[in-house]
């Protein structure tokens, strides 16, 4: 895809959220696009930015700072998430890079994070990862201890969870996972909802996601890889 065609997309994906959250009954603007930069190259974002796009997603700590604090100093107002596993000898740099990290999932995580908030004085927002297909292979906390996994965070780390994401089992309907993490949402008192990807964002749109993250329906594909976001 070349760099047109990037903004092109972006429009068109903002005009299908635009669409599912009027079929939804939404307010317009309740849901958020990230857009997925991982594996782009900044010369590949950059047109993407010059058209009003703020918010994006990266998977990887290293790979994020090689290239967001030049584009962070050419362009204000940028929000940067991180949607990928974080290992806890990289929570130092993610707290200090991103602004909100989707991917907390386990007590060392949250120990790791709390400590490098009280260190660094910044406070990136938080998301608790749940898995809700029980995937052995995935990053998430179990669904049945989502929950309390949340309450252990704001009470024993004193962290400030904002919300839920979850990666659906990329063979199954994602319907019932999105309507399992709004289950899950409203019983640990959170209110914001990562859910809802490339092929699937309409749809988790009108099961309530507060943002959606998109890679490939934006960006195109990666070299050799089939999209995964």
């Amino acid at each position: 895809m070349g760099m047109t065609s990037a903004v092109e997309q972006l429009h068109a994906v903002q005009a299908r959220i635009a669409g599912a959250e009027r079929e939804a009954g939404r307010e317009p603007g309740a849901v958020t696009l990230v857009a997925v930069s991982k594996t782009f190259e900044a010369d590949a974002i950059r047109p993407v930015l010059e058209a009003g796009q703020r918010v994006f997603g990266e998977n990887r700590v290293q790979e994020a700072q090689g290239k967001w604090p030049a584009l962070r100093d050419a362009f204000p107002g940028i929000e940067l998430h991180l949607i990928g596993p974080l290992q806890s000898n990289k929570a130092r740099e993610a707290v200090a890079l991103f602004d909100v990290i989707e991917t907390v999932d386990r007590e060392k995580i949250a120990a790791e994070l709390a400590k490098e908030i009280a260190r660094q004085g910044r406070a990136p927002k938080l998301y608790v990862q749940v898995n809700t297909g029980s995937e052995p292979q995935k990053a998430g906390i179990e669904p049945r201890e989502a929950v309390a996994f949340v309450k252990r965070c704001r009470d024993v780390h004193g962290l400030a969870v904002e919300g839920l994401m979850c990666i659906p089992p990329a063979d199954e309907n994602p319907g019932p996972h999105f309507a399992l993490l709004e289950k899950l949402a409203g019983e640990a008192g959170v209110g914001k909802l990562s859910m809802g990807m490339s092929g699937d964002y309409e749809t988790a749109v009108a099961f309530g996601a507060t943002s959606v993250r998109v890679g490939s329906a934006i960006f195109g594909g990666r070299a050799g890889t089939s999209p995964s976001t």
